[in-house]
């Protein structure tokens, strides 16, 4: 080996070693630019679509949702559960109506249950709601209250005189407010009939309860006649009725909209495949919807 290469080897390999972390270097800097525009793509595509926003109703909570919210949001779609406060027809859709007004962009607005009576008063006025999703839900129009709409027609197991454990509670005003859980002997029979004892045991044990008077508040609104609505039927609920249900629906929604399920009460969260499927069908028929209201 001569003198020259000797020394110059060292270079050699030094190059070699700056090209090699230049490659190295270069390759990260496609990597991260790879991964924002998938992460940019990915932003722009959540959003163009509507936020989807779920209201839970009496005797549940917001987690009731869960296993709609996964697929919704395996499906790309923003969305948020919001707590509802379970005092009445009067002040819980003022809360939720607060909270839709702080929400930029359009909206699917879903209800269970009660919800439906909430969201039917919350929705009214507000242009970013465009379409609405009632699932085993209350659709009262303007005037009616919760107590008429399970009493017209045969199937609620509900007799507010035998089915409530009522506990007394201290209101904000001073008075005296009184709150009704489901007997936790009634509750599986009522509520979910079709979900296993020791999950409704959990349940009936967190079950969140309803001002009574809820049940004889009247609706000031009815946002279903001026906004799309999509209805999911329970055919075994025994909280509202199958039969008062489907009547509801079939007053609120075109029959192409309305889907019957196999379920108790509790369908989003026995069948939560079917709920999420009505729910994304509402959400992409949304700005078409929008569209014709134009």
């Amino acid at each position: 080996m001569t003198a020259h290469h000797v020394a110059t080897q060292p270079n050699v390999n030094r190059r070699i070693i700056r090209l090699a972390a230049l490659a190295g270097v270069l390759g990260l800097i496609g990597v991260f630019s790879m991964t924002a525009t998938a992460q940019s793509s990915t932003a722009a595509q959540t959003a163009s679509k509507p936020t989807i926003v779920l209201v839970h109703g009496v005797w549940a909570d917001s987690s009731g949702w869960n296993g709609v919210i996964e697929r919704l949001q395996r499906e790309g779609y923003p969305v948020v559960a919001l707590p509802n406060p379970l005092r009445g027809l009067t002040s819980d859709p003022a809360y939720i109506a607060g909270a839709l007004a702080g929400m930029p962009g359009p909206i699917v607005l879903v209800a269970h249950s009660y919800g439906g009576a909430v969201i039917t008063n919350a929705a009214a006025g507000n242009a970013n709601v465009k379409a609405l999703v009632y699932v085993a839900a209350f659709i009262p129009d303007v005037g009616e209250n919760l107590l008429q709409l399970i009493s017209r027609l045969p199937g609620s197991l509900i007799n507010p005189e035998t089915s409530f454990d009522v506990r007394e509670y201290p209101a904000a005003d001073g008075s005296v407010g009184h709150d009704a859980y489901i007997k936790p002997e009634l509750f599986r029979q009522i509520f979910a009939a079709d979900l296993p004892e020791k999950e409704t045991a959990l349940m009936a044990a967190t079950q969140r309860p309803i001002e009574v008077a809820s049940f004889v508040v009247p609706s000031a609104a009815a946002a279903w006649k001026s906004i799309p609505a999509y209805c999911a039927v329970a055919t075994a609920d025994n909280t509202i009725g199958a039969a008062n249900v489907r009547a509801m629906a079939q007053r609120a929604c075109p029959a192409a909209n309305i889907v019957e399920v196999n379920s108790s009460h509790v369908v989003m969260i026995s069948r939560p495949a079917a709920v999420a499927d009505l729910i994304l069908r509402a959400a992409r028929n949304a700005p078409a919807a929008a569209a014709e209201r134009r």
